[in-house]
């Protein structure tokens, strides 16, 4: 599916610019209620909108507009704060909020305001596609060095994510053997069309519609490991061993020819892939959690016949991390439903 199709999807949105809003307020009754996720590019800003035009198209007590604009780590405190209601957030980033470390470092209550957030459900990110473009030169990892490479916008998840596996796989640093380009979502996207920079990573669920999107007017090559590669480093104990592993991490595989003949590879790919989710204040009323969890997950086998990077989304991977407890409301849903609830999730 093209990502023009996937846009399709978000019927009860409308897109102006990078941000998303709820259609005309004539069309809703609904309370509403204020969603914020990262700009488009990438798998999350997919999965986010789709569920807001879901949950708007499923039920009309609740009318949420989305935001998609900004980064989630300053979204995660504006929830916090109350000037938010539904944002994405990161197990990893989460931890850093609750220590009051990495991009929270200068704001005391960190901590504080980590605890007006809870879960609606974790989801994945998807793999962390490494781009070049295959008449570049750049045929492996190791080429990287010296190069331009857009790793997300700095202070980012995604791009504490991509350094670490660049760091990881190579023993690049960021500033030192190649130039971290600093750049929105949209902008890097445009300048690697433009071929401003030499590589682009972004993380997606295969098959990951900005890809496709790059893949029609380009040849493209996606840069990894090996299977044979990623099964020595998954039992070495080093540094790529350690990166998908950490909190809310994982290795991931990019099928081989899932992009066609445009994008080219060694086989299939493995890559870094990591875990996000929704979460509310916690302040947020129980009956609107519920409502809007129970319409999304009841909506979702329909939306997956036109979308196909949401069969991704799924009760098996809902609560995959232990270190966010669950929305009263989102809670009610997952008991009613009679799904099995880690503990320290409850």
């Amino acid at each position: 599916m093209t990502w023009e199709k996937s846009m399709k999807r978000l019927t009860k949105i409308a897109v102006t610019g990078v941000a998303i809003v709820g259609m005309a307020a004539a069309s809703f009754a609904g309370e509403k209620v204020r969603m914020a996720t990262i700009a488009p590019g990438s798998s999350a800003y997919l999965v986010m909108t789709t569920m807001a035009s879901s949950v708007n198209g499923a039920q009309d007590k609740y009318d949420i507009t989305v935001d998609a604009t900004g980064a989630a780590t300053k979204h995660m405190i504006e929830a916090a704060q109350g000037k938010l209601d539904i944002v994405m957030a990161s197990p990893a980033i989460m931890d850093f909020m609750a220590n009051g470390t990495a991009m929270y470092g200068s704001l005391p209550n960190a901590p504080e305001l980590r605890e007006n957030l809870s879960l609606l459900f974790w989801f994945p990110y998807g793999a962390y596609h490494t781009i070049v473009y295959a008449d570049s030169g750049i045929n492996s990892l190791q080429d990287i060095k010296g190069k331009r490479v857009f790793l997300g916008p700095p202070g980012g998840g995604a791009y504490n994510t991509a350094a670490g596996w660049i760091k990881a796989t190579t023993g690049f640093e960021a500033g030192t053997d190649y130039e971290a380009v600093k750049a929105s979502w949209g902008t890097a996207l445009q300048g690697f069309q433009d071929r401003q920079f030499d590589v682009y990573i972004n993380g997606g669920i295969p098959p990951f519609p900005q890809v496709e999107q790059l893949a029609l007017t380009s040849n493209l090559r996606i840069l990894g490991l090996t299977k044979a590669n990623a099964d020595v480093a998954s039992v070495s104990g080093g540094g790529i061993q350690a990166a998908t592993t950490a909190l809310g991490r994982s290795m991931d595989v990019i099928p081989a020819g899932i992009y066609g003949n445009s994008v080219q590879s060694d086989g299939d790919v493995y890559t870094v892939g990591s875990l996000v989710g929704v979460v509310a204040r916690n302040d947020m009323s129980e009956d609107a959690v519920y409502e809007i969890t129970k319409s999304f997950w009841e909506s979702l086998p329909e939306i997956r016949k036109t979308a196909p990077y949401m069969n991704a989304v799924n009760l098996d991977t809902a609560f995959s991390a232990d270190n966010v407890k669950l929305h009263k409301g989102a809670l009610k849903y997952y008991q009613q439903l009679g799904v099995r609830i880690p503990a320290a999730l409850q």
